[in-house]
């Protein structure tokens, strides 16, 4: 048992070290970033682009800090407003499928997935479901009850307290990220080692394998569905080292997951913004299982062309 811990926390040190030099400065960046007119000015340029979502123009508030910190900061925006039920909706959806991009896309982008590609996917699902909904869904006009829920704005004066918050921000980020990493690499040691792994694979091999995935995939899909792409990014670093997850596996596992992370925790702090939470998680998950299955689809279809091509190239040149 005591090895099983070493190696354990070994593996989840490492892990912490290589996600935390990403996560620290980009946290420590984009949370100064907010103190200055850079957000603001962004804001600003996208506001006109909201009517097209069935937004209004104050709307880009939310999505802008929703993207470029994390869903916390996002509603902690919308109360700040008086949206209708139906923009609060799309603006729930649309930061589902994309917030805290920077982070999360770039962490995803550690295990050999291009970070354009990930991000691309994840800006593109938002606005094409903003999109339908706002053409389909006619009602939700009335003006949403926040409940007990509130903003709160920090107020800073002068760039080194600016700084200062930045970075026990920064630093409070790695403290929770080494936390979760570390306890998460010391259970899946031990569930590997007693092979506990193995039959939880099997068992979830009829979805992985509907999705176009080895069963070898399954953890890394069942850690990212469950605490997310930055936490759960340890465990895939791990799979594609030691689990021998395919790069095609790995590409279709974040397709997946860019489209579907976090599910219970995403869809639940929606809940005090008063608005439907389940057609929200059902979005989620039809959307990540269509398209991830299509991508398979067709992924497979190109590689069985090539294999075909290259044995009647192969025989063309033996005759």
């Amino acid at each position: 048992m005591a090895g099983i811990l070493h190696r354990g926390l070994q593996q989840g040190l490492q892990v912490t070290w290589t996600l935390g030099k990403v996560i620290f400065p980009i946290t420590l960046i984009v949370t100064i970033l907010q103190y200055t007119p850079v957000l603001p000015w962004l804001i600003d340029k996208i506001s006109p682009l909201m009517g097209w979502l069935g937004l209004s123009g104050e709307a880009a508030v939310p999505l802008v800090l929703g993207n470029a910190l994390n869903l916390y900061a996002g509603i902690a925006a919308i109360v700040s407003f008086d949206f209708t039920v139906k923009e609060v909706f799309i603006l729930a959806v649309m930061m589902s499928f994309s917030h805290n991009l920077f982070i999360e896309s770039t962490v995803a982008s550690k295990v050999g997935v291009s970070w354009w590609l990930i991000s691309g996917i994840r800006l593109s699902l938002a606005l094409i479901a903003a999109t339908v909904i706002n053409l389909l869904w006619q009602g939700g006009g009335e003006l949403a009850q926040y409940g007990l829920i509130s903003s709160s704005d920090v107020v800073l004066n002068g760039w080194t307290e600016i700084v200062l918050h930045g970075l026990q921000t920064a630093f409070v980020a790695i403290i929770q990220l080494a936390i979760i990493v570390i306890i998460l690499m010391i259970v899946m040691q031990f569930f590997r080692e007693k092979g506990w792994l193995t039959s939880i694979s099997d068992k979830l091999a009829p979805f992985t394998r509907m999705l176009g995935m080895e069963k070898n995939t399954s953890m890394t899909l069942v850690a990212g569905l469950t605490i997310g792409l930055a936490y759960g990014a340890g465990l895939m670093i791990q799979a594609v080292e030691e689990d021998g997850v395919s790069r095609r596996d790995m590409y279709l596992a974040l397709i997946f997951l860019v489209s579907c992370h976090a599910v219970v925790e995403d869809t639940v702090i929606f809940i005090p913004l008063g608005i439907p939470v389940w057609p929200l998680l059902v979005i989620r998950l039809l959307t990540a299982i269509l398209l991830t299955m299509t991508v398979a689809f067709v992924w497979r279809r190109v590689e069985n062309r090539k294999r075909k091509e290259t044995v009647h190239d192969h025989s063309y040149h033996t005759l």
